[in-house]
């Protein structure tokens, strides 16, 4: 069983930086889902043609 432990320990980490790496790719932040508004009033004014 002694000479298991290194093993085990080495799955251990491997199994722990598996998961931080799957953390990452599953990255919950989507922006593209949130609400987003348009231009504002001061856009508005600028993009208006002048008269």
């Amino acid at each position: 069983m002694l000479a298991m432990q290194p093993l085990l320990r080495y799955l251990n980490q491997l199994a722990a930086r598996w998961q931080v790496l799957l953390d990452l790719a599953r990255n919950p932040y989507r922006p593209e889902l949130h609400y987003m508004r348009g231009p504002g009033p001061k856009w508005h004014a600028k993009q208006a043609p002048n008269l």
